[in-house]
């Protein structure tokens, strides 16, 4: 899938250092709800099944890359797939920071709404958001995403617990 300046492709064998870095990387697990590192053997695991379908599998990952070179910068990831309801959880990672605000992430989240509502016939898409993290908030607003709802004191912190941003895309053609 081709958007822009952006391409997404699955998962490769040879993308397993990367996601391992990625993976393991200790910052970003607040927002991905991740509480321990993941081993080589687990990504190459999860590479080798990610061939299933979403049908069967429940999930689907896909590489972000430049257009141009196809170099890696990021991952958008469909989960809790419910194919009675149609819907799926969104997830997206640009790793380097000097790779964010270029348009990755939205011609990203583009392309995977429109695979979703295109091919799969997902009827939305749904993402959590923590309230500090004006740049997720402000990039799922543009790609049409709406906030439905806040679900107060739900995730557990350091010094307490915060609240949780719950935005949904509704596909306009189901």
């Amino acid at each position: 899938m081709i958007q822009g300046n952006i391409a997404l492709r699955a998962p490769e064998p040879d993308d397993i250092e990367l996601l391992y870095q990625w993976e393991n990387n200790s910052e970003i697990w607040k927002v991905s709800n991740t509480l321990a590192p993941f081993s080589r053997h687990a990504i190459r695991k999860h590479i080798e099944e990610s061939s299933a379908n979403i049908y069967e599998s429940g999930q689907a990952r896909f590489i972000i890359c430049r257009s141009d070179n196809m170099e890696p910068v990021g991952a958008i990831d469909l989960f809790e797939f419910d194919s009675f309801h149609l819907r799926a959880g969104i997830g997206i990672l640009i790793a380097q920071e000097s790779d964010r605000r270029r348009g990755y992430a939205l011609n990203a989240l583009t392309a995977l709404s429109e695979y979703c509502f295109n091919h799969l016939m997902i009827h939305q898409l749904w993402c959590n958001i923590l309230p500090g993290n004006g740049g997720s908030t402000a990039l799922f607003e543009k790609a049409g995403f709406v906030l439905s709802g806040v679900k107060r004191e739900w995730i557990r912190e350091k010094n307490g617990f915060s609240d949780e941003l719950f935005y949904q895309l509704i596909n306009p053609a189901i």
